[in-house]
């Protein structure tokens, strides 16, 4: 139960900020569900564990989730993942926009099978400057938006970073608020993790 029972998430993220975004959507109430590819999300790597690819990382940020696992550089797999978003609300994915191109699960594919779908990447940086096609993490982020020198004020003068993915979490927290409007189209949301740091 909860304020989104009845929406559907296809989750296409791995290791921190993707997950966290789609672990609140399903603790409010979506049902969500996980694709990885076949050796699943590296978080399941992450920490002391019981049972092999059971990491704590993975498991607090994919509760409240099902999963499945697709090849979706083959045809079989990227056919499952259109028929999951045939009817779905909402698609979260954080490889960069060139990667979905590839994959041929871009927005102008995807919004042509379901036009009421929100397309939300979370990526490192917006798509008109010039490192559109850049990777990006959490500390290269902290160090691009300078929270290492601010950092340096708050204690003995020398930079470092936040010790935590505070970068990952605030973009994922971002993305929360990504929403269909009144006219109940779709369309594509970027969430950048440079921009949405910055600003923060």
């Amino acid at each position: 139960m909860g304020p989104l029972k009845g929406i559907k998430v296809i989750d296409m993220t791995t290791v921190l900020m993707g997950p966290y975004a789609t672990q609140m959507l399903g603790d409010y109430g979506a049902d969500v569900i996980k694709v990885e590819s076949l050796d699943g999300d590296v978080t399941r790597l992450i920490g002391p564990m019981r049972h092999a690819g059971m990491g704590p990382v993975f498991l607090n940020t994919n509760r409240s989730k099902r999963s499945i696992c697709l090849d979706l550089k083959k045809p079989a797999g990227r056919e499952a993942v259109l028929r999951l978003l045939k009817d779905a609300d909402v698609l979260v994915y954080n490889v960069r926009p060139q990667a979905m191109a590839r994959l041929q699960l871009g927005y102008d594919v995807v919004s042509a099978i379901n036009p009421r779908l929100v397309y939300a990447g979370v990526f490192g940086f917006g798509q008109d400057g010039p490192y559109a096609a850049k990777p990006a993490y959490d500390d290269l982020i902290q160090g691009a938006t300078a929270l290492p020198a601010l950092m340096a004020q708050t204690g003995d003068g020398v930079p470092r970073y936040v010790p935590n993915a505070l970068v990952d979490r605030i973009v994922g927290l971002t993305a929360v608020g990504a929403h269909r409007d009144r006219t109940g189209r779709g369309q594509r949301v970027d969430i950048p993790m440079f921009v949405s740091a910055y600003f923060t």
